[in-house]
């Protein structure tokens, strides 16, 4: 036992006493809070018990599902998708030349884009065919139908999703349809920054712009090519129109 001794000569055993009973403090929490671990455990245990079958059941519909969905992408979509570009070979080819009423439509033997799409709109290659359809469309001047096809596809590919947007601006102008137009030329040259489809668009825009009596933005977009796509095709000519829409404002 602790004690302090006085300059007496007499010892306090009181700061002995207080350093036990605390200690003995610490020892109850302590053995309180075990209790009550335990406790907690034995109630999880009784509730794992009690709902055993709703578990099990639980955990095998999330395995099942995890297997169907890996079993529908490995035996079911990738060979559809397969299947799809198959079909699309010979409408690629038809589109290589220029043929595109028989791209889009097939010759009778081999389908079109507008039939794969169709056929095969769950599948990566489906989607694709949309984007050909509508450039089929396109070309053959029904531009509700190129439209359509076009907002019904998507890609991870900048440079094919920026052409797929510009064309929807091109179908929106020969609709007459003038404010769509530039939205989709802007939209086209600003989803990727490239020195090909950048410039395209945005000299596509300005000239839209320029159509609707709004020189200053028409401005801004002939600069952006002169400063910043100097180097391409379309910054060639440039200075003539920067000049026309320096007038014109």
């Amino acid at each position: 036992m602790l004690s302090k001794t006085f300059s007496n000569g007499k010892k306090d055993y009181f700061c002995g006493s207080k350093f036990l009973y605390e200690m003995a403090k610490k020892t109850d929490r302590t053995e309180e809070q075990l209790a009550a671990v335990e406790e907690t455990l034995s109630r999880t245990e009784q509730w794992i018990e009690s709902n055993q079958k709703p578990l099990i059941t639980t955990v095998f519909v999330i395995v099942g599902m995890i297997a169907l969905y890996l079993g529908y992408g490995k035996f079911y979509a990738e060979p559809l998708n397969e299947e799809a570009h198959a079909e699309m070979f010979m409408a690629e080819k038809y589109f290589e030349t220029d043929s595109f009423n028989l791209a889009l439509n097939g010759d009778g033997q081999y389908l079109g884009f507008a039939d794969v799409a169709d056929d095969y709109s769950g599948t990566a290659a489906g989607r694709l065919a949309n984007y050909y359809a509508g450039i089929c469309y396109l070309n053959l001047g029904d531009n509700e139908s190129a439209i359509d096809h076009l907002s019904s596809f998507s890609a991870n590919d900048e440079m094919i999703s920026s052409i797929a947007l510009g064309s929807m601006g091109d179908a929106y102008m020969n609709l007459g349809e003038i404010d769509n137009a530039i939205s989709y030329y802007e939209k086209a040259a600003n989803n990727s920054d490239n020195k090909f489809t950048t410039p395209i668009y945005l000299k596509r825009a300005a000239l839209a712009h320029e159509s609707n009596g709004n020189y200053s933005d028409a401005l801004a977009h002939y600069e952006t090519i002169k400063t910043v796509y100097a180097e391409t095709q379309e910054a060639a000519d440039i200075e003539k129109y920067i000049t026309r829409a320096s007038l014109m404002k």
